[in-house]
């Protein structure tokens, strides 16, 4: 019998614990709440805003001001900001009146209101704004680069572009200029390479601010899976990180590579290419995603369905609007109404919802 109970129970807590897991934020009305992957609501609707859950709590705002739950409802930090930012490294951006600071998750201030802007921590530093003026400080609220930015972007690779008199450039998390402000336009740091503009061209730079690519491209999107989207004229290719091209620019447009497949697009057809620039599946779509989870959402006339990788109906189009697939769920529209579907096309969670946001894990 003790065995029994005792399997029981940890069926159920297992249950509960998958069930909550993963929630997704939806609407009723005008209220938001959290829905489980069955579609049921675990957080029931009662808010006027919310947010997915991150490190295990979710931004919520309740009677015009925004406070915490955790994922089965109960408030952690209680409403009491104009604004909140989720959790990011044990801390979430709040503003009290005009200003913002950092709270941890007891909702006690680590760093006071004090900034007119923030950013959430990354590389444990946050941009902050003061007098208009960007800078970093660290988790203690203690300035490790003063204000002296017109404006910046968070640290990655350990570098954050930075804009100084008009003109784009790259510190470190000292605050020194590794690459002076020169460039109009630039990227993001990805495997030590990023894309800029210069003298109204693109290129490539390394983070010594050298030239890999010299500037030639009328336009390049940042550096995905090796290759890089760049338009010369009025058409677009890919080209490697040596500046090579990989495909001969020939597109309308393009979107970055995602699982060895691009979307490209001939006149107003969409369709899929290799890395080598093959039609893999012909231009023949009014619109298409990328893939993700094996299959693509593509548009066909009115109506949105999912091909596989050979351009196969794996779902035809029958939907308003569609939505990625992820752990072999996808949001679908119909009607105005958002539900999910499996691989299948069939519903595990009917159309029911008039705003709603992909699944997050809340735990």
């Amino acid at each position: 019998m003790k065995r029994l109970l005792l399997s029981f129970f940890l069926v159920s807590f297992c249950a509960l614990t998958f069930s909550q897991s993963e929630l997704a934020r939806a609407r009723a009305d005008k209220d938001w709440g959290y829905i489980d992957t069955r579609g049921t609501w675990v957080i029931n609707p009662q808010f006027e805003n919310a947010n997915d859950f991150s490190e295990g709590l979710a931004a919520i705002r309740k009677n015009g001001d925004w406070g915490f739950v955790d994922n089965t409802g109960m408030f952690v930090i209680n409403p009491q900001f104009a604004s909140a930012n989720n959790f990011t490294g044990g801390l979430a951006a709040v503003k009290t009146g005009k200003d913002w600071g950092f709270v941890n998750k007891s909702g006690k201030y680590v760093i006071n209101p004090q900034f007119d802007d923030v950013m959430d921590f990354s590389e444990n530093l946050a941009a902050v704004r003061k007098d208009g003026q960007w800078g970093f400080v660290d988790k203690d609220g203690k300035y490790i680069i003063n204000p002296q930015f017109d404006k910046v972007t968070s640290f990655r690779e350990g570098v954050a572009s930075a804009l100084k008199d008009k003109k784009w450039g790259f510190i470190n998390t000292s605050g020194m200029w590794i690459i002076n402000p020169q460039f109009e336009r630039v990227g993001e740091f990805v495997n030590g390479l990023c894309v800029v503009r210069q003298g109204g061209d693109w290129g490539i730079i390394d983070k010594k601010g050298s030239y890999v690519v010299n500037p030639q491209f009328n336009d390049m999107k940042d550096i995905v899976e090796g290759l890089v989207a760049m338009r010369k004229d009025k058409e677009w290719g890919f080209c490697n990180t040596a500046g090579d091209y990989v495909i001969n620019p020939q597109f309308a447009n393009v979107e970055n590579f995602k699982d060895g497949l691009a979307p490209a697009r001939i006149g107003k057809e969409w369709g899929f290419v290799d890395s080598k620039g093959t039609w893999v599946i012909n231009p023949q779509f009014d619109h298409v995603n990328a893939f993700s989870d094996g299959l693509a959402a593509v548009k066909k006339g009115k109506e949105w369905g999912f091909v596989d990788s050979q351009g196969k109906w794996v779902i035809n189009p029958q939907f308003d609007k569609a939505r990625d697939f992820n752990k072999g769920k996808a949001m679908v529209n119909k009607g105005g109404q958002w539900g999910w579907i499996d691989k299948t096309g069939s519903y595990v969670i009917n159309p029911q919802f008039p705003n709603a946001f992909p699944f997050a894990i809340s735990r």
